[in-house]
């Protein structure tokens, strides 16, 4: 009798085609990572709730069109994240955000990291290049985290300390800063105002905190443009200037005005903000002066020939986003709405302008109102508008003797809309017939140019009736940090200013920035486990204070021979030493317990944070290998059936 082997022979080798089809899923595995690295080095999904790591459309512009390399050195102490944990998740999203910067810019950002070490090489540089170290403890050892960013020309610009508070900004400081080591030739900008825009010598002699400085929002403007003075009584406007900001400038002459009016028939892009009460002129009197009562300005001449209307006379009230004020002293109630004060939010905001599209809100103060004249034909576009819960008053009522709660008591909507600021296109008409005479005293200069009846193309100017728009105290709080000074935006006002510059002058890559979304959002699970072991803590903490009181009322009477009127040099017997060294004793037993008790809370977390980087490392590869096999094993089971 024969005995046949030949089914064993399909069963082997369909044993060694799994284990064939097993090595070929692990090679696939490694040369699709080993490619997709090649490859798709640069593919990102951003699963954030805010996309906090995507870049905006104006990012991108500016990275994609750089010329030349920049390099950015961060300096990061690790010391300062693991004392500070929240310092710690924003040095992660920073250089994250980085990182993306390089990928997008094809290599022309280039990344260096450092830790600062105390007395070290690192340490020297990163103070040379102006990082800021700051103490993070008793023992005084200073810790950095800042970035400076350097061109191939060696010009440095640099954020001394990445603050929490201004996340929300972080994209727009650092495209800000790669905009400005790639662009060394800023375009002007003129201004014109009787406002101290660009400070107050005067003031500044007094020597006192925070006077005679410049606006904040100059002082940003000048990262962009290269800031000019105009003189208030200018007979012409240098051609140079691109973009021209008159800015509450009272009672020009007519040689000055005239001045404005050719440089918009040229073709200069205006920015023109007047006031019917200027808040900002008011608390700033004259050293020694009484505060000034006329705080009214106007370009009505201009701009009634361009046909549009800024009225000098009215101020327009907004329930909608009205301040919290104090009363007056002899009023019951302690604070109540200004209506004169106001935040406009996005539903008055133009979501079509890209100079307000991405703004969330924008304060003014005593504004008025903009409107086209009647049988104008410019293009007329709201930017800022008032909500239908608005109304006019009067300027009198704001500029003399103004009262929160009678605003307030007064206070009727009028369920109209009510612009402040607006972009004005069209063929303009010059406001003059020819150029009047020079002031008295005064000659024309050499180079006078010759007279413009109108504009060769449709003009593009920006109209406001508020000048309070730049004033710090509207938009941004400036706080000391160690002897730095930081400004955090609490509006949008310096980044609607800059828009409308950006703008006119044609570089509205920067525009397209948004304020973005914190990235540090709260771990539950890790939360709960430091909440429970600060109860723990606590309770421990308590227990052993009443102890520690307890010994020492023992300890007392211990010393003075059990009672109070015993001696205070009465002798310990060995019972009381027993029951004093019983007490440190438990005093020692006590701490230790406290101790503990920190220990298992960072054992804790500990523990967590390596079950949470072991899913983010294995779970993946994990996964795609439970497919491969399972893959194998149906296509196996696929070619039995279909061999059966």
């Amino acid at each position: 009798m024969s005995i046949s082997l030949s089914p064993a022979k399909p069963q082997g080798k369909r044993g060694l085609s799994a284990l064939l089809a097993l090595a070929l899923a692990a090679v696939l595995l490694v040369g699709v990572n080993m490619l997709a690295d090649r490859l798709l080095s640069r593919a990102r999904i951003d699963l954030t709730q805010n996309r906090l790591y995507t870049l905006s459309d104006g990012t991108r512009q500016v990275l994609q069109g750089l010329d030349d390399p920049i390099t950015f050195r961060v300096f990061y102490s690790r010391r300062l994240g693991a004392a500070i944990p929240l310092y710690g998740a924003y040095a992660e999203r920073v250089r994250a955000m980085l990182e993306e910067y390089a990928a997008v810019s094809d290599g022309k950002v280039r990344l260096e990291f450092y830790d600062p070490e105390p007395f070290s090489e690192t340490e020297d540089r990163a103070m040379a290049l102006g990082i800021q170290g700051v103490p993070v403890d008793q023992s005084g050892e200073q810790v950095y985290f800042g970035l400076a960013g350097v061109n191939l020309l060696d010009d440095e610009r640099t954020i001394p300390f990445f603050q929490p508070d201004r996340e929300r900004f972080l994209e727009y400081d650092l495209t800000r800063m790669v905009w400005e080591l790639s662009n060394p030739t800023r375009p002007v900008l003129g201004v014109i105002s009787s406002l101290p825009l660009n400070g107050d010598p005067r003031a500044m002699m007094m020597r006192q905190p925070g006077v005679g400085q410049p606006y904040v929002v100059m002082n940003q403007i000048r990262n962009f443009y290269t800031v000019r003075d105009v003189a208030i009584d200018a007979q012409v406007i240098e051609p140079d200037v691109q973009v021209l900001l008159v800015a509450h400038a009272q009672n020009l002459s007519d040689a000055t005005l005239y001045a404005i009016d050719q440089f918009v028939m040229r073709g200069g892009r205006l920015i023109a903000l007047t006031d019917p009460h200027s808040e900002s002129q008011a608390s700033r009197p004259a050293p020694g002066q009484r505060p000034p009562s006329d705080t009214s300005s106007s370009l009505s001449r201009l701009l009634n020939a361009w046909g549009v209307e800024a009225p000098s006379d009215k101020v327009v009230l907004d329930l909608r986003g009205a301040w919290r004020v104090r009363a007056d002293p002899r009023d019951r109630v302690q604070a109540v709405d200004y209506v004169a004060w106001y935040n406009v939010p996005t539903e008055g905001l133009n979501r079509t302008e890209v100079a307000t599209a991405e703004l969330q809100q924008v304060t003014v103060a005593s504004a008025g109102e903009v409107r086209r004249r009647e049988g104008s034909s410019v293009e007329f576009t709201p930017l800022v508008t008032s909500s239908a819960r608005s109304m006019l008053v009067d300027a009198t009522a704001v500029r003399t003797d103004p009262s929160p709660a009678r605003l307030l008591a007064a206070f009727e909507p009028d369920d109209a809309t009510h612009v402040i600021v607006a972009r004005v296109r069209g063929a303009l008409t010059s406001a003059f017939e020819a150029a009047p005479p020079p002031p008295e005293g005064a000659e024309r200069p050499a180079d006078f140019p010759a007279h413009r009846a109108s504009t060769e193309g449709p003009a593009n100017l920006i109209v406001g009736n508020d000048a309070d728009i730049l004033e710090d105290r509207f938009w941004v709080r400036t706080q000391d940090f160690f002897g730095q000074q930081v400004a955090t935006p609490i509006s949008d006002n310096g980044a609607f200013l800059i828009n409308l510059a950006d703008s006119m002058a044609g570089g509205e890559a920067l525009v397209s920035l948004r304020s973005r979304g914190e990235s540090l959002r709260p771990f539950a699970l890790v939360e709960d486990i430091r909440r429970d072991a600060e109860a723990q803590f606590r309770q421990t903490e308590r227990g052993l204070t009443e102890r520690l009181e307890a010994t020492e009322r023992r300890l007392r009477e211990l010393r003075q021979g059990g009672g109070q009127g015993a001696p205070a040099n009465a002798v310990i017997t060995p019972e009381q030493r027993a029951e004093i060294d019983a007490a440190r004793a438990e005093i020692v037993r006590t701490r230790g317990q406290l101790r503990q008790v920190q220990l298992e809370l960072r054992r804790d977390i500990e523990r967590l944070e390596t079950w949470l980087r072991l899913v983010n490392i294995a779970l993946v590869p994990a996964l795609l290998t439970l497919f491969a096999i399972g893959l194998g094993i149906m296509r196996n089971r696929r070619r039995a059936g279909a061999r059966a």
